[in-house]
């Protein structure tokens, strides 16, 4: 049973933030694969919806002259992980987004909904804040453009304000050119589950010297938002890739998430998973750089 009490389809970004002013206790459905689950769960009874499916102009990837990429917040995970400009110079995006749900899911979710909806366990939070994505925020004024890291406030809880609505995921050029991405995600099951502990590596190596030049670690599920593994970024930047720096990268990660016990997973659980997953993410990126793992050996940290 869905109760609603009004549903208002949006013709633009414009019609839409002028039916969310004139409808202020309304919610934005686009895809609707967490809002109506909501809905008909009680949690939602009784709303209103504004729609923004179908709006051509928050629909599709593109690369502006300086190379930033933006993506449609009315994007389907689908398309997102078969678009050419992704699969090209983000397809850790790509593949991350490729592990939502099943295949019924995939094709109508959107990026837009996945962040808006501030769950820690959605599969594009972690690559998006590893890629230090910008989201753009409409309000039929000036808008905001927000830095993602800035965007969650807390469990299930995001900065939109009344009025306002995501249009596009945007990633710098200077973000993406140059690093190698890698995101794992391990759930109780291969398919058609939450994480349980999710992370997305994303590193710029030099793979003649074998030097981590830069890394950026996010993890979901292991605080009430997605966790950017700061510390731990900084220990490893500007060392020389090798075992050690491995087991550094390990040691570190576990002292620094903070994942709670739940039916899913202990704490304990998760700590030991999260430096495993951390290791091997960041790994792959090496070899995704030209630098096979049995050609590193090694390496000392300071």
């Amino acid at each position: 049973m869905y109760d609603i009490e009004n549903y208002y389809q949006a013709e633009s970004v414009k019609d839409a933030v002028r039916l969310l002013n004139e409808h202020p206790d309304a919610r934005i459905i686009s895809g609707g694969s967490d809002v109506l689950i909501k809905i008909r769960e009680g949690k939602f009874a009784g709303t209103s919806l504004v729609s923004i499916h179908g709006i051509k102009e928050i629909q599709g990837v593109k690369m502006a002259d300086n190379g930033d990429i933006y993506i449609g917040a009315g994007t389907v995970f689908s398309h997102i992980t078969n678009d050419t400009i992704i699969r090209k110079y983000i397809p850790v995006l790509g593949e991350a987004v490729d592990q939502v749900g099943g295949p019924q899911v995939r094709n109508i979710g959107t990026i837009g909904g996945n962040i808006c909806n501030g769950a820690v366990s959605a599969d594009s939070a972690p690559t998006v804040f590893s890629l230090n994505a910008l989201l753009r925020l409409e309000d039929g004024k000036e808008g905001r453009l927000v830095p993602v890291k800035d965007f969650y406030l807390g469990p299930g809880r995001v900065d939109l304000r009344q009025g306002e609505i995501l249009t596009y995921v945007i990633v710098p050029a200077k973000e993406y050119e140059r690093y190698h991405g890698h995101y794992i995600k391990y759930s109780m099951r291969n398919a058609m589950d939450i994480a349980t502990l999710s992370c997305s590596v994303v590193s710029k190596v030099n793979p003649e010297t074998k030097i981590l030049e830069d890394v950026r670690i996010t993890f979901g599920v292991a605080a009430p938002v997605p966790y950017r593994c700061v510390e731990t970024e900084e220990l490893l930047k500007g060392r020389k890739l090798g075992e050690e720096l491995y087991r550094k990268l390990e040691d570190s990660i576990r002292s620094e998430i903070h994942p709670r016990d739940s039916w899913r997973a202990s704490k304990a659980f998760r700590l030991q998973i999260g430096g495993e997953i951390a290791r091997r993410a960041l790994i792959r990126t090496v070899e995704l750089a030209g630098v096979p793992a049995d050609s590193v050996s090694g390496g000392e940290m300071a």
